[in-house]
């Protein structure tokens, strides 16, 4: 095989250069890139790092590999070339959510997922030069993390008035012209835009269907108008959205809740531009210096702290206490589903939970959370290990702390970590 003369990380810098340099160019010609295999086999590795299920063909990547990667990548090429590729239908996978409501997951077959990555690695260094700094999800070098951070920092320069955003079904509910139609006012390459049809159409007339590699860029396209708009109060406001979670700040003034009200409708009809509504029962504006005042956002609950010796206060962030309860279930389930192996095999199995877990809540205020979690996985762990012996009890006087954690090697990394970002000074009130 001939060796490419330009690497996927050097095309998508150019195409990034380019993108930044000229805001008004129109992309074309990048089909000719989707189809070479150095950009299929990038997308392909992606793929299998992440991890993912099988799709509805219940193809794996082991039997990918068994027969062949380099002849699958070929066949996927050649369709892209001929015009005969067709999207295959998505797995559906239900997760349950809060009030006995469901959330539809679609999985696309690795075949699906491959293309999918490989326009997302075309199209991401395009869109990016155009998103907004207000948006942190499903973007290079940002994180959940940046966006609490942000919220956190507008809370501290006093912006204690604040808007809880909930968009009703987005992912189900958004229109696919108005958003096609953001697509290509950057890409004017028809195969290119008739790939993302094609993905869009496959699971309906509506919607984006959650768990596909394109997804979240497609969600942030269709939101990136509405973003430079409440950018635009920079100062005033303070605006973060992580893919459809959104939160706007503002000061607890009569001239702030004007801002708070403008910010809101302004988001119900660039909403509405996409087919999107807001959910009238989780919508809702909070003074958060108000008694027990609080809000939810990526998991997290937030509220205000007062410190009354120092005439101060503080954005007092910890996990959500659903959030809590379901790390526990999953262990318990994880171990439920482990009592034919060794103790040691068991918790090899719980470890990836706990970790995933605690190194994302592991920020803020969420240490008595961390101490709740290690101390409920430990005692888990320890009726695991006497119920196979066939006794009662939790086994404190049989294994000390020390065969818990080493022996067994029970995760036990529950240190809170202090992240926070640098934030540019933002003026007050009466500076703005």
């Amino acid at each position: 095989m001939r060796k490419p003369t330009i690497t996927t990380q050097e095309l998508q810098r150019r195409i990034g250069h380019r993108a930044k340099s000229a805001p008004e160019h129109r992309f074309w010609g990048l089909h000719v890139h989707l189809v070479k295999l150095n950009t299929l086999e990038a997308a392909y590795l992606e793929a299998k790092r992440n991890r993912g299920a099988p799709g509805a063909d219940g193809e794996t990547f082991e039997t990918i590999e068994g027969r062949g990667r380099g002849e699958f990548l070929a066949e996927l090429a050649a369709e892209l070339r001929d015009g005969t590729y067709k999207p295959r239908p998505y797995r559906r996978r239900e997760i349950p959510k809060e009030g006995g409501k469901v959330r539809v997951i679609s999985i696309p077959t690795i075949r699906d997922r491959v293309v999918q990555g490989a326009l997302r690695l075309l199209l991401e260094p395009i869109f990016e030069a155009d998103f907004s700094r207000h948006s942190y999800g499903a973007r290079p070098g940002r994180s959940a993390h940046d966006a609490i951070s942000e919220v956190r920092s507008g809370l501290m320069w006093k912006k204690h008035l604040v808007v809880d955003v909930d968009l009703k079904s987005f992912f189900d509910d958004i229109r696919h012209a108005p958003m096609l139609a953001k697509v290509a006012r950057r890409i004017q390459d028809d195969r290119v835009l008739g790939l993302i049809k094609q993905f869009l159409k496959s699971t309906g007339k509506r919607g984006i269907p959650q768990g596909s590699p394109l997804s979240p860029l497609l969600a942030n396209v269709a939101l990136n108008d509405l973003d430079h708009i409440l950018g635009r109060g920079y100062g005033y406001l303070t605006y973060v959205r992580y893919l459809d979670d959104m939160v706007v700040l503002t000061f607890d003034s009569r001239k702030g809740r004007r801002w708070a009200d403008r910010a809101l409708e302004r988001i119900r009809r660039e909403a509405a531009a996409i087919g999107v509504s807001l959910n009238a029962e989780k919508t809702r504006t909070v003074t958060l210096t108000a008694p027990r005042a609080s809000f939810a956002f990526l998991g997290f609950t937030i509220r205000w702290q007062p410190n009354p010796t120092a005439q101060k206060g503080y954005p007092h962030t910890s996990p959500k206490r659903k959030k809590v309860l379901e790390v526990l279930r999953k262990v318990r389930n994880t171990l439920r589903g482990s009592q034919h192996l060794a103790v040691r095999d068991a918790v090899a199995r719980v470890n990836p939970i706990v970790r995933g877990w605690v190194n994302y809540f592991r920020v803020g205020n969420s240490s008595r959370e961390l101490d709740v979690v290690r101390n409920a996985v430990e005692l888990k762990v320890r009726r695991f290990a006497v119920k196979k012996l066939k006794r009662r009890g939790f086994g404190w006087t049989r294994w000390s702390s020390g065969t818990v954690y080493g022996a067994w090697g029970l995760f036990d990394d529950y240190q809170v970590r202090y992240y926070s970002r640098r934030a540019k000074a933002a003026p007050t009130e009466t500076d703005a």
